[in-house]
């Protein structure tokens, strides 16, 4: 499955630019790491240099091709010049792969005198994406081809507590694609919005509670929007949440009361107060929290197991360097063990980096 959609990758964008936002880390820069490997001219565009050129160099080694663009997308001017340099150099872009976003988890009431949480997620979740896409847009259309992937959250499929200010800004973009989707269709430019789950990402790292929960690795997220630049479909989301939305339109009054009670159970990050404290934002439930966390690593470890060695570093490198940890560990316990010297595993513990994982 895996090779079927690098093959279908590399045929879908060899030899065509594709912008990236974001790419200095995270979702940005396993999906350019991915799209350099297919053969595409990747656009690395965020403001940390140093971070671009580290994710260039690294496409650059695996054989690919990448120009860094360091741009702040919440300056208009910034994006202007941008896009220029985009225009004169490459004539636009054939895929934009709008990734870049900030997030803001904060209770309203926490909220009141904080206008400019509101400003600076509209300034990059929302009018930097839509200059961007009025900028690449009409060459695409000239053309009559291109593609417009919004990474966008889950949570604009529902609303949640405590994201006024983040949701609110990335289902304006989401409203903004579905009124320009239907009118560049058949022009041959395709619009194509992601609801992606928990990511592991330094966006989430402020909350300690999503530390427990299951979330996809970057790369995993990679694959997703990879896949949909293949495949050009409408909205790809979790089975569950298409359920989920279902529920909503027929019990909104219930849903809104299952809401209210992950409100009430919870308390906002110790960097929404203010505070320095490491209090847990679940305090009642965490010991199941971190069950269900550790199961879910358990699960994806076994999972691992089944991919060959060299291929593990590039789909999961969190898990698979826990996965020869964990080797590691029971090699060397082995070695202490009589009778186990002779052990295949055991010999080969003078490098970590071949030990399997099992």
């Amino acid at each position: 499955m895996r090779t079927n959609l690098d093959e279908r990758l590399r045929e879908a964008v060899t030899g065509s630019v594709v912008m990236v936002t974001g790419a200095s880390s995270g979702i940005g820069a396993a999906t350019a790491r991915s799209l350099g490997k297919a053969g595409a001219t990747v656009l690395l565009v965020a403001r940390s240099v140093e971070r671009l050129q580290a994710v260039e160099r690294g496409i650059v080694e695996s054989g690919g091709a990448a120009r860094v663009l360091p741009t702040d997308l919440s300056d208009p001017e910034a994006t202007q010049a941008l896009l220029e340099g985009v225009w004169l150099e490459h004539g636009g872009v054939d895929v934009l792969v709008s990734n870049a976003g900030r997030s803001i988890r904060r209770s309203i009431e926490l909220s009141y005198g904080r206008f400019h949480d509101f400003q600076r997620t509209i300034d990059i979740n929302y009018l930097g994406p839509v200059h961007l896409v009025l900028g690449l847009l009409p060459a695409m259309r000239e053309r009559g081809r291109g593609h417009i992937v919004n990474v966008s959250s889950l949570g604009v499929l529902f609303g949640a507590p405590r994201f006024s200010a983040y949701l609110g800004s990335k289902s304006a973009f989401d409203a903004f694609l579905k009124c320009v989707a239907p009118e560049v269709r058949r022009d041959g430019v395709a619009v194509t919005s992601i609801y992606m789950p928990l990511v592991r990402t330094p966006m989430i790292e402020a909350t300690k509670v999503y530390g427990m929960l299951p979330g996809l690795t970057p790369e995993e997220a990679a694959g997703r929007i990879c896949r949909a630049i293949v495949e050009q479909p409408v909205s790809m989301a979790p089975r569950l949440a298409r359920v989920g939305c279902l529920a909503r339109d027929a019990a909104p009054r219930t849903f809104e009361a299952l809401l209210q009670g992950v409100y009430r159970v919870s308390d906002d990050s110790a960097a929404a107060r203010g505070e320095g404290d490491a209090r847990m934002e679940v305090p009642r439930f965490q010991f199941v929290l971190k069950q269900i966390g550790r199961a879910t690593n358990r699960r994806r470890s076994r999972n691992l197991q089944e991919v060959p060695l060299d291929q593990r570093q590039s789909l999961c490198p969190a898990l698979a360097r826990s996965c020869e940890r964990r080797a590691w560990r029971r090699a060397r316990s082995a070695a202490l063990e009589p009778g186990r010297v002779d052990d295949p595993v055991v010999r080969r513990t003078g490098s970590r980096g071949v030990l399997p994982c099992g």
